[in-house]
């Protein structure tokens, strides 16, 4: 099933947009593999014929208050409120969420089927602009898709804990779910 053309604006009622990290370091056990939902976020997708794939575009913006830390696996013991609060207040810090209340996705180029289709665009975080490609696959009325962020490619030092013993690693999993 491809998309149908049109012009989609998108928001948490429409699905999921999830930030997956994982840990490094020597202490790595101590520390949890997280599971971030941006709960508040907007997009708006243009969906050109399925014969001129090119002609789509999308953009996203995130609220970077509106990241919420929903799962904790791993660990030595369970992620408590005390440690979500804990996590969010450091999110906050290290993306400097006082000065860049947005992190926002245009994309640039769309190449591929409307089953099947990969999104060039500039990811910018705290001010910072870098290319990305979203890889993503359509089927059922969902698009389904991601993509890897290396922190280190937009300034940000990953957070490490116990003298750098607990790291979480340079690279972020962002995955999507959405419904059309």
């Amino acid at each position: 099933m491809s998309l149908n053309e049109g012009t989609y604006e998108l928001g948490p009622d429409n699905g999921r947009l999830l930030l997956k990290t994982s840990r490094s370091g020597l202490g790595r056990r101590a520390g949890h593999d997280l599971t971030i939902e941006a709960t508040r976020w907007s997009a708006t997708a243009t969906i050109a014929a399925s014969a001129d794939p090119a002609g789509s575009s999308v953009e996203v913006t995130v609220e970077t208050d509106g990241l919420e830390i929903r799962e904790g696996a791993g660990g030595v013991l369970p992620l408590s409120d005390s440690d979500r609060s804990e996590i969010k207040k450091n999110l906050r810090k290290v993306l400097q969420a006082d000065r860049h209340a947005t992190i926002t996705f245009r994309s640039t180029a769309v190449d591929g089927t409307a089953e099947k289709f990969s999104v060039e665009g500039e990811l910018t975080i705290m001010g910072r602009s870098e290319s990305l490609v979203v890889g993503a696959a359509a089927a059922d009325g969902r698009v389904r898709g991601g993509a890897t962020v290396r922190q280190s490619r937009w300034g940000i030092k990953p957070y490490s804990a116990f003298f750098g013993a607990l790291k979480l690693a340079d690279d972020i999993e962002v995955a999507f779910d959405l419904a059309l």
